[in-house]
């Protein structure tokens, strides 16, 4: 688990050098007081470790520029490939206040050893009103584009950037799509239609990450209740992890058929290869608990599938609903 006492710690993500696994996360200082200021207080932690479980931090990786930047109100959160000359590529969101309203774009820093990094010049991507909904809309409480998550094309054609963001048109509470972009060379970046449509039932798909499971591709997202549809909402769901099954890591994704994988306890699911066993494990921050929101980081979880299911096989386990049946 990776708790830290002056910080809350939530969304993140994971590079593995071979000898050791990185952890890239969120974090803003408890002394603010109210968890919800934590957002425009946020910068990107490191941290490392040999066992997905003991976690030694380092020095922050990214934290926001100053003004005027795409990135100078905060840094939210990303991925991190590597190119085959070596480098390695952290795709970062940088937050930005326009109008009084955070505007969300997607940047990059690259670094030789995953510790020391480089910022690019930025935004290399932001929303395109000929398919994403912009601020001006006046549809949400600011412009979703964010969480990208990127991935080499699985023919060897370049590399594909998924992000969150929503479409310019369908009711304003379920919009909700995975933006899509191209690259050749992760330096340029040609953004593309998404690569689902509204009306899934979802206002916002939040840090998305498509996976393999014993052969089947899962969409991995979450969304809470609060900005689901309202006809979701009406079915009573908290929120939480959700897998929508896929037919490969660029879709089709059966969104509107996706399981809730979690309830509102834990949040931002991420699954990480074990290195010694090539088992997927899985890893959440632990949201909502007694007294409010908790900030740290879960040690990992067994995956497996049943009956066409995702669902923990270890525990915690109180925190899993099982998405075809009772485990």
């Amino acid at each position: 688990m990776l708790r830290l006492d002056d910080s809350w710690v939530w969304d993140f993500w994971t590079a593995d050098d071979g000898e050791r696994y990185h952890l890239f996360f969120l974090h803003a200082p408890r002394s603010l007081g109210n968890p919800d200021d934590r957002h425009y207080n946020a910068s990107i932690g490191h941290a490392v470790s040999t066992d997905l479980i003991n976690w030694r931090r380092l020095d922050d990786a990214v934290t926001r520029s100053d003004a005027p930047a795409f990135d100078d109100l905060a840094t939210w959160t990303g991925s991190i490939v590597q190119h085959p000359d070596g480098t390695w590529y952290l795709y970062y969101t940088g937050t930005t206040l326009r109008d009084g309203a955070n505007v969300q774009s997607i940047g990059y820093a690259t670094s030789p050893d995953l510790t020391t990094w480089t910022k690019a010049p930025g935004p290399v991507l932001e929303a395109d009103p000929r398919w994403y909904e912009k601020l001006a809309d006046g549809q949400w409480h600011d412009e979703a584009f964010r969480d990208p998550w990127v991935l080499p094309d699985p023919t060897g054609n370049g590399w594909h950037l998924l992000a969150t963001a929503r479409a310019n048109h369908g009711p304003a509470d379920d919009r909700g799509v995975v933006a899509h972009a191209w690259s050749p060379d992760l330096h340029t970046w040609e953004l593309r239609p998404p690569l689902s449509d509204p009306g899934q039932g979802f206002g916002q798909l939040e840090v998305v990450q498509p996976v393999n499971l014993d052969g089947q591709w899962y969409l991995i997202f979450n969304c809470l209740a609060s900005d689901v549809s309202h006809s979701r909402r009406a079915t009573g769901t908290s929120g939480g992890v959700w897998a929508a099954r896929a037919e490969g890591p660029l879709g089709p994704y059966d969104i509107a058929d996706a399981q809730q994988l979690t309830d509102s306890r834990l949040y931002v699911g991420k699954v990480v290869t074990e290195r010694a066993t090539g088992s997927p494990m899985f890893l959440a921050f632990r949201n909502d608990g007694p007294d409010g929101f908790v900030g740290d980081i879960t040690d990992p979880m067994r995956l497996t599938t049943r009956d066409e299911a995702v669902m923990a096989a270890s525990e915690p386990a109180q925190g899993w609903i099982a998405a075809k049946q009772p485990i």
